[in-house]
C-alpha cells in the first residue's frame, strides 16, 4: 500500500482545511485508515480514524471541529479541519491498516493566530 497525503497549507485561526490521502496498491485490503499530527516538540499524536464500515473516531481535541471520511477504496480519505486553532499546527500524516501499517509523507499544516 502507497499513501499519499496533499492538502496542508497555510490558514488563519477559524478558517478550514481539507487534508486528502490518496491510496495505492493493495486498496481493497486496507482495513482501517487514520490521521496523525505531529506539533512540533511533541510525539505523533491520533487525530481520527475510520474503518471499512466507515466507523469513525477522534480525539477529544478536535472532536465537533474535524470530520474523516472515505467513502469507498477506490476514493482517498479525506480531513476536513474547520475552526482550526493555533494549536492544530503540525505535520499531518495518514495511515493504513493492511497486515501491516503503512504511512503517507506528512503535509503541512500552519494555523496563524
Amino acid at each position: 500500500v502507497q499513501l499519499q497525503a496533499s492538502g496542508g497549507g497555510l490558514v488563519q485561526a477559524g478558517g478550514s482545511l481539507r487534508l486528502s490521502c490518496a491510496a495505492s496498491g493493495s486498496i481493497f485490503a486496507i482495513s482501517a485508515m487514520s490521521w496523525y499530527r505531529q506539533i512540533s516538540g511533541h510525539q505523533r499524536e491520533w487525530v481520527a480514524g475510520i474503518t471499512n464500515s466507515r466507523s469513525t473516531n477522534y480525539a477529544d481535541s478536535v472532536k465537533g471541529r474535524f470530520t474523516i471520511s472515505r467513502d469507498s477504496a477506490r476514493t482517498p480519505m479525506y480531513l476536513q479541519m474547520d475552526n482550526l486553532k493555533p494549536e492544530d499546527t503540525g505535520v499531518y500524516y495518514c495511515n493504513a491498516v493492511h497486515r501491516e501499517l503503512y504511512w503517507g509523507q506528512g503535509t503541512l499544516v500552519t494555523v496563524s493566530s
